[in-house]
C-alpha cells in the first residue's frame, strides 16, 4: 500500500513538469501550381430546333445530331468519348405585339451532347465540320491533360519543397532548428484552368482555338519538430 501511494506521489510532482514541456513544433502548408499545355478538348456542343409540331421539332434535332455523331466517328473520335449530356423538349410561346397574353406556337427541342476530343491540333477542323452538320450552338469548351499524373506528382513535390522552406524560414527567424517531419496531409490537389464560352448559336466559319495552358495545383500541410538552440 505504501508503495502505491509514494508512486502516485512520484507522478502528481511529475505532471507539472510534464505539463509545463513546450510543444515544440511548427506547422506550415505548401503549395504549388504547374502550369502545362493541354493535349484535349472537351467540348459540350448540339442541336436546338423549333418547330409548331413537338414530334417535328424532336426528329429534326434527332437527326442533325445523328450526323453529328456520324461525322464524329469518321474523324476518329471514339464512341467513349461522346455523350448525351441533355435533351430536352418544351413550348415555344410568343407574345403579340400589341401585348395581351402570350400564344402557344409550337415546341422547341434541343439535343446537346460532351465530346472528348484527344487531337487538340484538329479541335477548330472538327468544330467547323461538325456546324456543317448541323449543329448550331455551343455551350462550353475546356482544355484538359489526357493524362494529368506526371504533372500532378511534380505538382506534389514542389508543395512539399515550398511547405519545407516556409518552415525553415521560420524556424531560423525564431532561432531554433528545423527538426523531423511528424506529420504530412495532402489538401485537395487539382486546379484545371478551363476556357469557357457562354451559350452561343454557331455558324459555320472557320473556328481558330487558342488552348492556351492548364494548372495542375496541389496543397499540403505539414509539421516538424523543432530543436531549441544548444
Amino acid at each position: 500500500m505504501r508503495n502505491l501511494f509514494c508512486a502516485a506521489l512520484i507522478a502528481l510532482i511529475a505532471l507539472p513538469a510534464a505539463a509545463e514541456t513546450p510543444d515544440r513544433r511548427i506547422s506550415v502548408s505548401g503549395q504549388a501550381v504547374i502550369e502545362t499545355a493541354p493535349d484535349m478538348a472537351i467540348v459540350r456542343l448540339g442541336v436546338t430546333h423549333k418547330d409548331k409540331q413537338a414530334t417535328n421539332a424532336l426528329r429534326k434535332t434527332s437527326d442533325a445530331v445523328a450526323a453529328l455523331m456520324s461525322r464524329l466517328s469518321g474523324l476518329g473520335v471514339a464512341k467513349r468519348d461522346v455523350q448525351t449530356s441533355s435533351l430536352s423538349l418544351g413550348p415555344v410561346w410568343n407574345t403579340p405585339e400589341g401585348g395581351g397574353p402570350r400564344v402557344h406556337w409550337g415546341y422547341e427541342a434541343a439535343n446537346m451532347i460532351t465530346v472528348r476530343l484527344r487531337d487538340i491540333d484538329t479541335v477548330g477542323e472538327a468544330l467547323d465540320a461538325l456546324v456543317s452538320d448541323g449543329a448550331n450552338r455551343l455551350d462550353s469548351i475546356r482544355f484538359a491533360l489526357q493524362d494529368r499524373q506526371e504533372a500532378m506528382d511534380e505538382a506534389r513535390r514542389r508543395a512539399v519543397a515550398n511547405a519545407r522552406h516556409k518552415a525553415e524560414l521560420l524556424a531560423d527567424a525564431a532561432g531554433v532548428t528545423l527538426g523531423d517531419t511528424v506529420s504530412i496531409s495532402e489538401g485537395r490537389g487539382e486546379r484545371p484552368s478551363p476556357e469557357r464560352m457562354a451559350p452561343t448559336m454557331m455558324r459555320s466559319d472557320s473556328v481558330p482555338i487558342a488552348a492556351g495552358e492548364v494548372e495542375i495545383e496541389a496543397s499540403v500541410s505539414m509539421v516538424f519538430e523543432l530543436t531549441p538552440p544548444e
